[in-house]
């Protein structure tokens, strides 16, 4: 019987978003912070004698050949020659279209599963650089550590935050990253920052104005979480966050957001549960808490 693992695929937030500039192949440079946080997504991998990379349940207005899961499996199979396939299920907790990483977390824990059922044993420089190539986010999750980045949000340094825990509220919209950056009123030439001179008072989303003047759905949620924190949009949205010091706070708050928005609470990480969770499979370790 061919193995079988269930990996996490966790989101991600970005604590910051400084938009430095415009790069001559359109793309925009940036600096960002990338808290990980726990839970997300579940995937669950089988390996196949075929080449086939068979993905279910479809997501709605995705053709399989466009899914980041499938697109990350046949492009570790293209650089490696594998001849062996999978069976992808995907439990999808995490909205999509919303500044959280899902589908670039689903890839990399896609990249890590494969890596290891298949035998390959790639490094993880060597996973970061197929990553790379499926979007500028799935690097960080491959590494598996919060990051600041730099570049398109491919330069990663390690830096470790502390572990706070954050209320994600979600509205009923999805924001367009290229609307956003095309926009001729948005931000670029925010001053860089040096990695040793971070601090929060410099904290802001160079995209959240547009955002919010484009989607009054995500304007309205800043608005309703500043009676309880200091809100910030990650990404280019449409998901805005909240931190607090401790699980009761933050549950707290959950338990008073209008149902007509998505939400959930989580603990920000510094290293991301995947590595721990294909740890224990392949040692035959129990699952870590």
């Amino acid at each position: 019987m061919m193995p079988s693992i269930t990996l996490s695929a966790p989101p991600k937030l970005n604590l910051f978003l400084h938009i430095t500039g415009r790069r001559d192949d359109g793309y925009h440079n940036l600096q960002t912070l990338f808290q990980l946080l726990d839970g997300g997504d579940q995937l669950t991998f089988t390996a196949t004698d075929s080449n086939v990379i068979s993905l279910s349940p479809q997501i709605d207005g995705v053709a399989p050949e466009d899914n980041l899961i499938v697109r990350a499996a046949q492009a570790l199979q293209q650089k490696t020659g594998c001849k062996l396939g999978c069976s992808i299920v995907v439990d999808k907790n995490l909205p999509m279209g919303a500044g959280l990483g899902g589908g670039s977390s689903n890839a990399a824990t896609t990249l890590l599963a494969l890596n290891r059922l298949w035998g390959l044993d790639l490094s993880l420089p060597e996973l970061a650089k197929i990553a790379a190539v499926l979007g500028a986010d799935v690097p960080v999750f491959v590494l598996g550590r919060s990051a600041f980045a730099e570049g398109i949000g491919d330069e990663l340094s390690h830096f470790d935050i502390a572990e706070y825990w954050y209320l994600v509220i979600t509205p009923p919209c999805k924001v367009s990253t290229g609307e956003i950056f095309s926009n001729p009123q948005l931000t670029r030439h925010s001053l860089p920052i040096k990695i040793r001179a971070l601090s929060e008072e410099q904290y802001r989303n160079d995209c959240q104005a547009i955002v919010e003047e484009l989607y009054p759905q995500v304007k309205e949620v800043v608005e309703w979480l500043q009676d309880f924190a200091k809100p910030m949009m990650t990404g280019t949205g449409a998901s805005v966050f909240c931190r607090w010091e401790t699980q009761a706070e933050a549950n707290t708050v959950l338990a008073a957001v209008p149902q007509h928005w998505s939400a959930f609470v989580a603990r920000g990480v510094n290293y991301s549960q995947v590595h721990q969770q294909l740890r224990d499979f392949f040692t035959g370790a129990s699952p870590s808490g």
